[in-house]
């Protein structure tokens, strides 16, 4: 092969992979621009759908925003019982991405070193200890509207359940916001919890100067599959 074809060959390979990423980056925002799997009506894809979290600090340590994937989930809105549970891939928590920390409200960067010691921290044993409890799961009971909260086109839900995390179940309730948008309901909302309540330690080094806050808020921004067009 010539070295031009050679180079025009290059070319054409590393346009294709930029046009991939860019589709990829921009599907997480808009679901629009990928081709829908065949989801059941209340599915959650697991692609788009993300769970963020904010550490808060104690003394001198820093403030941190957690991206992790959903491994699977399906919701029912309206349902007064079993309304359906969301599983979170615990493995798969990333300490401060930049849509992580943009998510939860916190400005600038995270070295590289510092990011790999707080995923080292945060992933093992004396944390969330993912290698034996690789998922955390909200089982919902209820998903009931909020009267009076919200607009017609963005209502409002009270989500009712059980958390359970590092082998503790909780009770738990939030509220989140319902949108839709091409073939989805984007359900938004957050809650908060103590990492103690969970049998989790938060981390501190140096007798305690330096720390994370043992309250976390967890971020939920899912993607469900609405009924198709024409369905009863």
């Amino acid at each position: 092969m010539s070295r031009r074809r050679r180079s025009a060959l290059l070319a054409v390979v590393a346009t294709t992979l930029a046009v991939t990423r860019v589709t990829i980056l921009v599907a997480q925002d808009r679901p629009a621009t990928l081709e829908r799997p065949t989801l059941a009506e209340g599915q959650i894809d697991p692609r788009v759908s993300r769970v963020y979290i904010f550490v808060g600090k104690t003394g001198l340590g820093h403030e941190h925003g957690v991206e992790g994937k959903i491994q699977s989930g399906a919701l029912a809105l309206g349902a007064t019982t079993n309304a359906g549970q969301i599983v979170f891939d615990t493995t798969t928590f990333q300490a401060d991405t930049p849509a992580a920390r943009q998510y939860v409200g916190l400005t600038g960067t995270t070295d590289a070193d510092t990011e790999r010691q707080v995923n080292a921290n945060m992933l093992g044993p004396s944390v969330l200890d993912v290698k034996h409890y690789p998922t955390a799961t909200f089982k919902v009971t209820s998903i009931l509207p909020i009267p009076g909260a919200g607009t017609s086109t963005s209502p409002h839900y009270q989500l009712d359940g059980e958390f359970t995390l590092h082998g503790t179940t909780r009770k738990i309730k939030t509220t989140a916001e319902a949108t839709t948008a091409s073939g989805y309901v984007r359900l938004r909302g957050k809650f908060a919890i103590l990492q103690s309540h969970y049998g989790i330690t938060p981390y501190s080094k140096a007798f305690g100067a330096i720390g994370v806050a043992d309250e976390l808020t967890i971020f939920g921004d899912l993607w469900i599959a609405a009924a198709a067009r024409g369905s009863k």
